[in-house]
């Protein structure tokens, strides 16, 4: 996993919880990295699933939850980082629609190695689209959250609606409504 996604999922952490906090969940967890996060790095999984697990289980939010508001910080740094990222597109569906065909292959160009989920569209009018989800991290509500990040960015109003196609959340449908 990108240390991007790393260094500011803990800034996050340190602007909502206080660095107190980002010093717990370190503490509290077994990390390959010993905490310590570049955002050109690439690290484990596992490292962001324990501080997730951390900053649930010390704040009473439930992972879902913290994914969410993670996305909305997550959306910002990255506009930052790739100011022209929504340029490209004049309606926030055509800018999801392009995920696979070139958010992704962007992405790629920049970080080779990185691992990113799949999006495939089942069904797409001009109000409705219908995205399967699949990766093996199940971090389907951080791409619920960048999704309702992308269509606030272009002031429009939408629905978003989650069906987990298996227990483990790999595989997720996502019904996309304009409202």
């Amino acid at each position: 996993m990108k240390g991007m996604i790393f260094t500011e999922f803990l800034e996050l952490v340190e602007e909502k919880f206080g660095l107190v906090m980002v010093d717990k969940i370190i503490n509290q967890s077994n990390l390959d990295s010993e905490g310590i996060y570049t955002a050109v790095g690439t690290y484990e999984f596992s490292d962001m699933l324990q501080l997730l697990t951390h900053l649930s289980n010390n704040t009473d939010i439930s992972i879902d939850d913290l994914l969410l508001v993670y996305s909305e910080h997550l959306f910002k740094a990255l506009l930052k980082t790739h100011p022209n990222l929504v340029d490209h597109y004049k309606d926030p569906m055509d800018l999801l629609a392009s995920i696979e065909n070139h958010i992704h292959v962007e992405v790629q160009k920049i970080y080779p190695e990185a691992q990113l989920p799949t999006f495939e569209i089942e069904d797409r009018t001009e109000t409705k689209m219908i995205m399967i989800y699949k990766s093996d991290k199940a971090l389907y509500m951080l791409g619920k959250g960048l999704m309702l990040e992308t269509f606030k960015s272009f002031k429009v109003p939408v629905n978003i609606e989650v069906e987990k196609l298996n227990k483990i959340g790999t595989e997720v449908r996502f019904t996309i409504n304009r409202s």
